[in-house]
């Protein structure tokens, strides 16, 4: 990559806040201004852009850096104070080559033990609610609640435990997966290639083999892993 494209793009960090609710866990999900440049109306996690005070701050450290700025976003976009050190990595995403705004987004996941009140900026947010993870699915499915693949996934892969303990333990012990997609169209949709998917290096979502992908059709978002190498790590999952 290109010293001009990487400066065009930005670090960031997003913090998936979750806790344990009656039916299993729970995750904060908050709706963006409809009038927003980038990402109207989708619902997601509290992250922003990583300031360049951040990364001086944490001695050019951007993974700190990152928890951060998520942190700091948490308390500007929901009012609940985070503490960097209770974040742990999941994943680092870069927006595919082609968009119009690129991030290279730290994405990590935090346990609250309390049930602090929300208190969103109604500015950048407009609406917030605690969901439990099959709740969120079932919005979603129902054309409720859009997300992009980011948070998609990442409720994926937290989906596979029945606690917060859970998910931290396996966080603690995990290599956060880097992830770098493909976006190409497909019928009536996109879909975003993701490692292992056999059309991920020539861009042809109909290649012959192996699928790791999320395909968006009518702001639906569907998870398709089929035939996956057990040596390419899966975005579905914390491993």
């Amino acid at each position: 990559m290109s010293d001009a494209k990487n400066l065009a793009i930005k670090p960031a960090g997003t913090v998936a806040l979750i806790r344990q609710g009656d039916s299993g866990i729970e995750a904060l999900m908050l709706r963006r201004n409809r009038a927003l440049a980038f990402a109207a109306g989708a619902w997601v996690f509290p992250g922003g852009s990583v300031d360049a005070e951040d990364i001086a701050g944490c001695q050019n450290d951007l993974t700190e850096a990152a928890k951060v700025a998520a942190c700091r976003e948490a308390m500007e976009e929901c009012g609940l104070a985070v503490d960097p050190s209770h974040l742990f990595q999941i994943s680092h995403w870069t927006t595919p080559e082609g968009e119009s705004r690129r991030f290279s987004t730290w994405l990590f996941v935090a346990a609250l033990r309390d049930h602090s009140e929300v208190q969103i900026d109604h500015g950048e947010i407009h609406d917030a609610c605690w969901l439990s993870i099959s709740d969120v699915f079932l919005r979603h499915q129902a054309g409720e609640l859009p997300m992009l693949p980011p948070t998609y996934m990442t409720l994926k892969a937290i989906s596979e435990f029945d606690s917060v303990d859970g998910v931290v333990a396996a966080l603690k012990a995990s290599t956060p997966i880097v992830v770098e997609p493909h976006g190409v169209p497909i019928e009536g949709g996109f879909a975003a290639m993701y490692p292992g998917d056999a059309g991920y290096d020539s861009l042809n979502p109909d290649a012959v083999g192996a699928r790791h992908r999320t395909e968006i059709v009518g702001g639906i978002i569907n998870t398709v892993v089929d035939g996956l190498s057990d040596r390419e790590p899966r975005l579905d999952k914390i491993r």
